[in-house]
């Protein structure tokens, strides 16, 4: 059964990394994906929308897909359907070096998630990147 970091590892990934893809990254300011980007825009994370329907949100370039980031990132954060989940590992995978995965509350995929982790990757799954960011590192400002 698949188990996340503890705390002090998510911690550490949290403090560390300052380039966030945001897979599924929406324009609209009521969907989720946006709501957390904004927030780890506003703690000073570099955001890189992934999307292929929309050229830019938050001031930021979007990109169709990973491969076409010109720079490494530190995580990858997923606000996609879980069967989508095994492609964009894949994807993560072929970055260098490669990222975090980090899958969003509900983004459930445990073969994927264990498969990653057995190649190498730290792999976070169900949980809000905002709502860890708060609860691990809002006390430490």
């Amino acid at each position: 059964m698949f188990v996340n970091p503890a705390d002090p590892v998510l911690k550490d990934l949290l403090s560390n990394s300052r380039r966030i893809a945001v897979v599924g990254l929406s324009n609209k300011p009521e969907r989720d994906s946006y709501r957390v980007a904004a927030y780890l825009k506003e703690q000073g994370y570099e955001i890189i929308p992934v999307n292929p329907a929309i050229q830019e949100v938050l001031g930021e370039k979007a990109y169709p897909d990973l491969s076409s980031i010109p720079h490494p990132v530190d995580i990858v954060d997923v606000f996609r359907r879980p069967s989508e989940v095994p492609e964009i590992i894949e994807a993560a995978r072929q970055l260098n070096p490669q990222p975090v995965i980090w899958l969003q509350l509900g983004v459930i995929h445990q073969e994927a998630a264990e498969q990653a982790r057995s190649r190498g990757l730290t792999v976070v799954m169900d949980r809000c990147l905002m709502v860890e960011h708060r609860r691990l590192l809002e006390g430490d400002r």
